[in-house]
């Protein structure tokens, strides 16, 4: 095809001379049926690759990638939707094209593109019809457990994909930072593993492609938001795991990376437009001072060297303010939700993008699906900060946030302080009392994601000393306080980060998953120690109670202060907003009693009249013991206590 006259701009960016303006067009063109062609035999990439019709948003942008395209004229050659309007920005090989599906059914489409010359190139588009019910789909939710993987240090089930042609960063297993095989195969393996346990959901480290030449294993350099790493396994592969998992009652949660991208990004090499990355193409760190976003003091220039900020000089950091871009990201979410039935969205960095940009993702997405849930990470300990994230809190301004849900990084900091601590007056238990006591700062607390540790910090057992005792606390509090709990993998057999922060040791391989795992294997119990087996069955006690009692972990907190080292509290179902729970449910009316105290106690429960007067008995959970409201506990020091009192 013949090339245009181009020039190119100060930037380096080539532009089509004859454009002055961006194209709109607006036209609809009927064509014989003739030199039909798919996307990849013309050459045009399209992205999102297909959609569906009866969104709650009619619009859908095509971004077409091939040579020489942006000044094409578009038209559909097979189909009734209407080509809305379509427009070029800086490359010659973009072209962004808006269709109308509004009142269309599900068809397949044969897209034009015709050149100035009166050639064509014409391409299939698919528009499905929505999986039944998809729009009202359940997200998680308090009365679920999230299990966290870092799929390439999981299990390795399928050692063909180790190493795949034409990506770098070669497996290597004895490198911290190498990649060492996990794939989603090996999840499929072992979600019965995942089911046994007790949790109900899972979140992966973001497996979408990262062809970075270092580094890669994590995720979160993307390079196709549209395409699973081939080392993990494939779209189809995704999509059957979330398939299986959803037949054993377990959702999948997808990280999304929203802030940036990896270097080896296509858009780094042909970017659509000059303002598509921040700080023009070239890397300017972050302060990563989020304080600035709601500092009333603050000048504007510290605002952008927050959000404007990069990571690190190979995660360019994106400009969400350009539309086509803010477009590109939200479809690609609704996509991802639509093709592989998640429950919900895990958002990376969350308040690191353009602030308004996350208020039209999140409203867009929590549109389509209204009882979706989506968590961002706010890595931070002010609960005011935190807060204000999540839709429904009160805040300093009128930012529309429709996000459900929040990282609870204030909550996880006070139960290390309390843990970590002696007893005092403001020492101690007293720092998780008043976190929880600084609630009435959310929009719903009990829709928060709440952690013991995560795949950036150490291990929880590593942050308390390697002490199992304290390890003990620190678990059974965060799988019984208000909250949705999520547990790292590993987490559950006591791994730890003795002598290293580095993240590729805190992401240890998961013993087991390795064929060569002959040794130790965390999935069958082979080669535990005593103290391993043991945490195992703790975690997974205390899941199924979250099982068993579902309204109590979706209903009320209500805590006592603490009091010589004694911190109690109750769960019970919230009949007020229980009104469509099942009256027949015969475990309506237990409530969960927790008691953690430090110290040798003979504790009488008449201290605790006011929740118990109208229960008969306690049952431990650990042992099955039960005890009448009116007895006295004598609970060793370093105790953590669950009971349903019935």
């Amino acid at each position: 095809m013949p090339k245009r006259n181009r020039v190119t701009n100060d930037s380096g960016h080539k532009k089509i001379q004859k454009r002055a303006i961006p194209l709109l067009l607006s036209c609809i063109t009927t064509f014989p049926l003739f030199s039909v062609q798919s996307s990849a035999n013309s050459g045009i990439d399209v992205y999102p690759p297909n959609w569906w019709v009866g969104m709650q948003n009619s619009n859908v942008e095509l971004m077409l990638y091939g040579d020489d395209v942006a000044d094409d004229t578009v038209s559909i050659a097979i189909g009734d939707v209407r080509v809305k309007h379509s427009q070029a920005l800086d490359s010659e090989n973009y072209l962004f094209v808006t269709l109308d599906t509004s009142n269309v059914s599900a068809q397949e489409l044969v897209i034009r593109l015709t050149d100035s010359d009166g050639t064509t190139r014409d391409f299939t588009y698919t528009l499905e019809k929505r999986a039944q019910g998809s729009a009202s789909r359940e997200g998680f939710g308090p009365q679920d457990a999230i299990y966290l993987i870092a799929p390439d240090r999981y299990a390795n089930g399928n050692v063909e994909n180790d190493n795949v042609k034409g990506y770098g960063d070669p497996a290597d297993r004895s490198f911290k930072g190498g990649r060492h095989g996990g794939d989603i195969q090996g999840i499929v393996d072992n979600l019965n593993y995942i089911q046994d346990m007790g949790f109900t959901q899972i979140w992966t480290m973001p497996m979408l492609e990262n062809a970075m030449d270092k580094y890669s294993y994590h995720g979160y350099s993307t390079t196709d938001y549209y395409k699973i790493d081939p080392r993990f396994g494939s779209n189809d592969d995704f999509i059957a795991l979330s398939t299986e998992a959803k037949s054993k009652g377990l959702g999948i949660i997808m990280d999304m990376v929203l802030n940036h991208i990896g270097s080896n990004h296509l858009w780094m090499k042909d970017t659509p437009s000059h303002n598509w990355i921040n700080n023009n193409g070239k890397f300017v760190g972050t302060t990563h001072k989020r304080e600035a976003l709601h500092d009333p003091h603050a000048i504007a220039s510290d605002i952008k060297g927050f959000s404007d900020g990069w990571f690190v000089p190979t995660m360019p950091d994106l400009n969400q303010r350009n539309p086509h871009l803010a477009n590109y990201l939200i479809q690609n979410a609704i996509w991802w939700v639509e093709s592989a039935g998640l429950s919900g969205i895990r958002v990376d960095t969350y308040s690191y993008p353009d602030k308004a940009f996350l208020s039209q993702w999140t409203n867009r997405i929590m549109d389509e699906y209204p009882n979706f849930n989506i968590v961002g990470e706010e890595w931070s300990v002010n609960p005011a900060i935190t807060a204000y994230w999540q839709a429904g809190s009160h805040r300093h301004d009128d930012y529309d946030s429709a996000l459900p849900s929040v990282m609870d990084f204030p909550l996880q900091a006070a139960v290390v302080e309390a843990l970590s601590n002696d007893e005092s007056w403001n020492s101690g238990f007293i720092s998780v009392y008043e976190t929880l006591a600084t609630d009435f700062l959310y929009g719903d607390p009990n829709n928060l994601v709440i952690f013991p540790d995560n795949h950036d910090m150490s291990r929880i057992f590593t942050q308390l000393g390697h002490d199992k005792d304290k390890w003990n606390m620190a678990m059974t509090l965060l799988l019984t306080t208000r909250g949705i709990p999520q547990v790292f993998y590993g987490t559950e057999i006591l791994m730890g980060n003795e002598g290293s922060e580095d993240h590729g040791i805190i992401r240890s391989d998961f013993p087991g998953g390795w064929p060569s795992d002959n040794d130790k294997n965390a999935f069958t119990g082979h080669g535990l120690t005593d103290d391993e087996r043991w945490a195992q069955q703790r975690v997974k006690g205390l899941l199924q109670l979250r099982k068993s009692h579902p309204l109590q972990f979706r209903g009320l907190l209500k805590h006592f202060a603490p009091e010589n080292g004694v911190y109690t509290y109750i769960r019970e179902a919230n009949v007020d907003s229980a009104s469509g729970a099942d009256k027949s449910n015969t475990n309506q009316s237990d409530k969960i009693l927790v008691i953690l105290n430090k110290k040798p106690v003979d504790l009488p429960l008449n201290k605790y009249a006011e929740v118990l007067s109208t229960h008969q008995t306690l049952t431990r959970v650990s042992d099955g013991i039960s005890f009448k409201t009116t007895d006295t506990l004598s609970l060793p020091a370093m105790s953590a206590s669950v009971f349903i009192v019935q």
